[in-house]
């Protein structure tokens, strides 16, 4: 990470202060960030290293609580609520994926078809209140690394399976949560540490097709990368306004220009590329350069339209490919189109063809694992070995712990790999993805299109947390070749 002392106090009305120029230097808290003292595990075990203990809990938990809410597309999810001793609250709720890897946590649904299709999340809820809620009672929140250990123990499956995913989430952000308000810090300083001013560089899917559309693109997300702005609030800017040109364009060609569960537009076009095309052109009429000021990134989430060793890609009339055809598409679009990221181009299973896949397009291009890896140290200690990316999406539910979800960042910064913090597709206004990405400093964020209120909040709190930072906030490109894009402008 780099190095950003954030200066933290209260002012006259007890109300939190965090910025340039309030405290001086002797004043600026020395904490580190959760990385450096989580040890990341291997062939399964999981770490409980967490620094050295303090002699006497001082913020122990009272009680948990949850309840059924909806997510962003009307299902049910999980709220929980940590209460300390102190009065202290600390809150989450849930995201839910659509498109999810199969290897991926569970979440527990009750399977009550009376009650919202089967989909319901009593039972999750049940377990946090009567399972969780009773066996971290009088625990110091402020160890967030054994409550999650606890957690891990206490559901006793390799998938999370008996508590579910989605509850034992829920109580880990909660309990981060909590952990940060009794420290009277922000969560990103809280997680992260001093050290935690890197704005991400945000993916904001634009259009969409396979699993997130009913139209004729195979492909997933074609996605827009500000990464040429001086800040994230520009940044912000240029996504906004080349998302609104790209509905002008849309529209005064006939298109549909509803959006789907993301926010992106969902257009059934002629072919996957002429998506890359009409981006482009959006970009253009911006007044902005594509490439220099603004890239493209893919999710093809190729898992959808694999099978029987290939890849069909039926909705586009594209045909049957193999593994090492498809990846010479992806490169004839890598030399036409600015395009600076590749996630899930392949398979979820197609282990050799990802690393054919790598060694062709990964030397100036991005190539994220999402469905390969789902966030597993397993898995990813595998795809660095046999160098299959070389760059993971990041996705606290996708294991179940925020303690996890570190230790998997951990192993991506050893390995020198890239990592994207993502949303799901079932997302609500929690905003805690936002904090976390600023505070794990990789640089990136995924976190949809410019439109869904459920997607601005995270890009609004990205905004705050910028503003708190001032002059210490950084912003800058985590490609490899920014020059290579800068080529198409």
């Amino acid at each position: 990470m780099t190095e950003c002392g954030i200066a933290v106090g209260l002012n006259h009305a007890g109300k939190q202060m965090v910025g340039a120029g309030r405290m001086s230097a002797s004043d600026l808290i020395p904490l580190q960030p959760w990385a450096t003292y989580i040890r990341p595990y291997s062939a399964g075990t999981f770490s409980r290293q967490q620094g050295t203990p303090s002699a006497a809990m001082t913020n122990p938990i009272k009680f948990i609580d949850a309840m059924e809410i909806l997510d962003s597309r009307g299902n049910p999810t999980l709220r929980v609520t940590v209460v300390l001793v102190n009065g202290t609250i600390g809150m989450a709720s849930v995201p839910s994926g659509a498109s999810t890897g199969r290897f991926e946590a569970r979440e527990l649904r009750d399977g009550d078809i009376s009650r919202y299709g089967g989909k319901g999340v009593r039972s999750a809820v049940r377990n946090v209140v009567e399972v969780i809620g009773p066996r971290l009672h009088g625990q110091d929140v402020s160890r967030q690394a054994e409550i999650d250990h606890l957690l891990v123990q206490l559901d006793g499956t390799p998938d999370r399976s008996r508590l579910g995913a989605n509850a034992i989430v829920g109580v880990s952000m909660a309990v981060a949560r909590a952990a940060s308000a009794a420290a009277r810090l922000p969560l990103y300083v809280h997680l992260g540490g001093s050290s935690a001013c890197r704005l991400p560089v945000p993916m904001m899917n634009v259009i969409n097709g396979g699993s997130h559309a009913d139209n004729t693109l195979d492909f997933q997300e074609f996605m827009i990368v500000p990464h040429g702005a001086p800040t994230f609030a520009e940044a912000l800017r240029y996504g906004a306004e080349t998302f609104h040109a790209l509905k002008a364009i849309l529209k005064s060609r006939g298109f549909r220009t509803a959006v789907g569960d993301e926010g992106g537009f969902a257009p059934d076009l002629e072919s996957n590329e002429a998506a890359c095309a009409l981006i482009i052109e959006a970009i253009r009429a911006t007044g902005l350069k594509p490439g220099t000021d603004v890239a493209l990134a893919l999710d093809p989430a190729a898992s959808a339209f694999a099978g029987d060793g290939g890849y069909e890609l039926a909705r586009s009339g594209g045909g049957r490919k193999t593994a090492s055809e498809l990846t010479k598409l992806y490169r004839s679009w890598v030399h036409a189109y600015p395009i600076v990221s590749i996630e899930d181009g392949l398979g979820d299973q197609d282990w050799e063809g990802f690393r054919e896949h790598t060694a062709l397009l990964g030397a100036d291009l991005q190539i994220v694992g999402d469905d390969l890896y789902v966030t597993n140290t397993q898995f990813l200690s595998r795809g660095i070995k046999e160098h299959a990316t070389n760059a993971a999406l990041i996705k606290l539910n996708q294991i179940g712990t925020v303690t996890e979800t570190i230790e998997a960042i951990a192993m991506c910064r050893d390995a020198g790999w890239n990592y994207v913090v993502s949303h799901r597709s079932g997302e609500t206004e929690d905003t805690f993805i936002a904090d976390f990405a600023v505070a794990m400093g990789g640089g990136q964020i995924k976190t949809g299109s410019l439109c869904r209120s459920e997607r601005i909040a995270k890009y609004n709190r990205l905004l705050e947390i910028e503003r708190e930072l001032g002059s210490r906030a950084i912003y800058s490109s985590p490609f490899r070749n920014p020059m290579r894009v800068a080529l198409h402008s």
